[in-house]
């Protein structure tokens, strides 16, 4: 299996398969808990000040991955679009 197979492996309806979307939702929950650490971690949000929660709610998805795999995402329910090309996380 190639590299490209990893990201664009798809059904022979045109689909990306189940693996493909599993390996992409995994990426995306990985990059946005490290956006949500990074956000976090700014100063001025120190765990005794009042600078409250960060607010990344969606981010960018892993550009390794086909418009494709986001889109079915989103049909499946685990993904939402939110504006400018971004997602949101919808299951916890």
């Amino acid at each position: 299996m190639t590299d490209s197979d990893l990201y664009h492996a798809v059904n022979p309806d045109g689909t990306p398969t189940a693996e493909v979307l599993k390996r992409a939702l995994k990426a995306f929950k990985k990059r946005l808990k490290l956006t949500q650490l990074d956000d976090d971690s700014r100063i001025g949000r120190g765990p005794t000040s009042s600078g409250g929660r960060g607010s990344v709610l969606a981010i960018e998805p892993p550009d390794q991955y086909p418009r494709t795999v986001w889109d079915e995402l989103v049909k499946k329910g685990k993904l939402r679009t939110s504006s400018h090309g971004l997602y949101e996380l919808l299951e916890p």
